[in-house]
């Protein structure tokens, strides 16, 4: 199991936070893994809407199918999954003075052969954790 949990802050107010963070779509512009995340139904974002997701890890392409599980005034929650993994992010936002305290919460639980690969994803995945931090910060402005 790959598991990297980030707390920062943002200017933005925790509504539009969560609103911007719950259309995955969005990904592109924040997560520096993220190569294309595509909406799959139409509508308004919801539980139950869903994006095609392809990131660059560790020099390889890989696609998730993402639906978002919760949502809620605080939390968001998306799974994604494939044949090789299932993702599980949980995003929070706590409104503090001059903008959102955000928790992003990403798990990875490799299925099969690639269990061998956790330690290394482990440590890319540290490595983009910092990386997710500075693209929403700059998405949605850095916080107090």
């Amino acid at each position: 199991m790959v598991h990297v949990v980030r707390t920062f802050t943002v200017a933005t107010q925790p509504d539009e936070a969560i609103a911007y963070l719950a259309d995955f779509t969005n990904a592109e512009a924040w997560d520096p893994g993220t190569v294309s995340c595509v909406r799959t139904d139409a509508g308004p974002v919801r539980v139950g809407a869903t994006w095609h997701n392809t990131s660059k890890i560790l020099g390889s392409d890989t696609e998730l199918d993402y639906r978002l599980e919760h949502l809620d005034d605080t939390t968001v929650r998306l799974v994604g999954e494939n044949k090789t993994a299932t993702a599980t992010d949980v995003i929070t936002v706590v409104a503090v003075a001059g903008g959102t305290e955000v928790t992003y919460d990403a798990t990875v639980e490799l299925h099969g052969a690639a269990k061998l690969a956790a330690p290394l994803m482990q440590l890319e995945f540290e490595k983009l954790g910092r990386q997710t931090v500075e693209g929403i910060q700059r998405e949605l402005g850095k916080g107090p």
